[in-house]
């Protein structure tokens, strides 16, 4: 006890005229006759603040020895009540170290007498030692380090599955209500971040008790939420389920990154919060905070298990970056400084037109925002088109060199050509050879594509990689079946079939068939343009054993398709498909 100070104790009747200070040693408050040794064990010490309906303070366990913290509810309605009765019982059945504690006698009723005789219910919990989320978050006004984040975020996750597991929804998760508690001084780093914390979940005021059979139901939930981060269905009194929890986890994750609130963020329009070009960020990390703050609540995900599975993959030591990968950085940053550097001159022009009408400036800041989604978007397509063409032709130099230059080519060959034989007739004693070339052309513009992460997709390499090669291949096949083969109807019917399957494997979040048709329509109308003008390379004319001169239509012929594909899913991505879902195609 030589660390607490015996001089004064704090009163807890909200209706007492001098409530402070009390003399240590009292058992009853000089001024109003209220209890100052609760249960004979707690002394109130002095106020922490207050929260929702209670006031909260600090007190010494006379059992224990330790400074704990008291609740006390000051308001008096039946809600107020009931909630206050639902977050102690959830409390005192949850043993967690990301929740506070409380013991099997912390939630008991003092009676009181000053002004009338009524009963004070009272919590006491756990103290936790230590700062908000909240009060970090000052400290990084541009956002916190990712990997500090990742590590909350996995600790949060962590308490809601335990939660959720004894059927509790929190239905209050924001920065101010997750503290890093410490059980020793905080140790500070050279750059203001804490070390060795752990995350503690608070304030369990709205918490709600749920079961399968209620969410089955069609009752609404009682209208609690706090602005920015609870979602929709909670916001106007619907059915509240476990992946509210999660909704709200990822708006203050997004908020822990950005350092924005999310109301700041979001589209008033459409509710959809745009962050991810304010901060770089990993992408499978992006991606997973967009799938949790989802307004329909079918598109989060289902329970916290998912969500911890993608978190370890996230948490994986990830490979150095390649060439591609510091060059498409490069061209994210420059495109993010500049939608930097013009954010202000916006501003600038906003303040100097302020003796113009509202009308004037809505147009030229609507204008401004079109044109630096233009740039982005066309920043965009350039870097998938970059890297599609340069996969395409990487993958059709390596083809060349496994079907001519290799004896594991030869013997593909002549396999292929015993297979096929029968279905394409009149073949060529090198028959089957160029069909490497195919494929292997497939794969690179596949992998370019997937590389770039362009068109919102969701960078699935294997399938991609995959169906890269069967859809060329498939190309290859139909390109056979056609007469003659190096017609200009051959090599449309080739683009339409290999580029349609490369497209439907992309991972595109949307639209899949809308993709497929525009990008495969679109290139092979524009082959079809190059033959017009007699400018298509005649690209299966290879003797029986070529040389690296003979590569080079070929190399043209399939970065060109890399170059359409790209072209065409940049216009599906930025003009057709918002355009449809203007319509109402969703």
């Amino acid at each position: 006890m030589s660390h607490i100070t015996q001089r004064a104790v704090h009163c807890i009747n909200p209706d007492c005229q001098r409530p402070y200070p009390q003399p240590w040693g009292n058992k009853f408050c000089n001024s109003c006759g209220a209890p100052l040794e609760l249960l004979d064990r707690y002394v109130p010490l002095q106020p922490l603040g207050s929260g929702g309906f209670a006031q909260i303070y600090t007190v010494w366990d006379e059992k224990t020895q330790t400074e704990k913290v008291l609740k006390v509810l000051v308001e008096d309605s039946p809600k107020a009540l009931e909630l206050f009765t639902q977050e102690a019982a959830v409390l005192s059945n949850l043993q967690h170290p990301g929740v506070p504690t409380v013991d099997a006698d912390g939630y008991f009723q003092v009676k009181l007498f000053n002004p009338k005789p009524h009963q004070l219910p009272c919590l006491v919990m756990e103290k936790i030692n230590g700062r908000t989320l909240e009060e970090i978050l000052k400290k990084f006004p541009q956002g916190c380090p990712e990997d500090l984040v990742l590590n909350w975020f996995a600790q949060a996750v962590e308490i809601l599955q335990e939660l959720h597991k004894r059927q509790i929804i929190h239905r209050d998760i924001k920065p101010s209500n997750l503290m890093l508690g410490t059980s020793s001084p905080t140790v500070t780093s050279s750059q203001g971040q804490t070390e060795g914390d752990r995350l503690v979940l608070i304030d369990f005021g709205g918490a709600k008790q749920f079961s399968p059979s209620k969410l089955r139901s069609q009752s609404s939930s009682t209208r609690l939420f706090s602005s920015g981060y609870s979602p929709p269905e909670q916001v106007t009194g619907g059915i509240v389920r476990p992946s509210a929890d999660f909704y709200a986890l990822g708006r203050t994750v997004i908020e822990l990154l950005t350092g924005k609130y999310p109301l700041e963020l979001e589209d008033q329009q459409t509710g959809k919060l745009h962050w991810r070009t304010t901060i770089n960020v990993n992408p499978q990390l992006a991606d997973l905070l967009d799938e949790m703050v989802e307004a329909d609540v079918r598109s989060r995900p289902a329970n916290a298990a998912i969500i911890q599975k993608r978190l370890a993959k996230i948490s994986q030591s990830l490979p150095p970056p390649g060439l591609f990968a510091q060059l498409r950085d490069n061209v994210k940053q420059a495109s993010t400084q500049a939608y930097q550097r013009f954010t202000l001159l916006k501003l600038a022009i906003q303040q100097v037109l302020a003796n113009f009408s509202q009308a004037v400036t809505k147009t030229v800041v609507f204008l401004a925002q079109t044109i630096i989604k233009i740039l982005q978007a066309c920043l965009a397509t350039i870097w998938a088109i970059i890297l599609s063409s340069i996969g395409a032709c990487f993958g059709t130099i390596a083809g060349f060199i496994l079907a001519y230059r290799t004896s594991l080519g030869h013997r593909v060959v002549e396999f292929l050509g015993s297979q096929l034989n029968e279905l394409v007739p009149n073949a060529q004693p090198h028959f089957g050879a160029d069909i490497l070339v195919f494929v292997a052309a497939g794969w690179g513009t596949a992998w370019g594509l997937t590389v770039s992460g362009c068109f919102g997709q969701r960078r699935r390499f294997l399938v991609a990689s995959l169906m890269g090669i069967v859809s060329y291949g498939f190309g290859w096949l139909i390109l056979q079946l056609i007469t003659p083969k190096d017609s200009g109807e051959g090599l449309v019917a080739a683009i339409l079939v290999a580029v349609s399957l490369l497209t439907l494997s992309l991972g595109l979040r949307s639209h899949h068939i809308v993709y497929a048709v525009f990008a495969a329509f679109g290139s092979a109308i524009g082959y079809a343009l190059l033959i017009l003008l007699k400018l298509a390379p005649a690209i299966l004319q290879f003797s029986s054993l070529p040389g690296w001169p003979e590569l080079y239509k070929p190399l043209i012929f399939f970065g060109s398709m890399g170059f359409f594909v790209s072209f065409w899913l940049g216009v599906s991505y930025y003009l057709i498909v918002p355009g449809l879902r203007l319509l109402g195609w969703r």
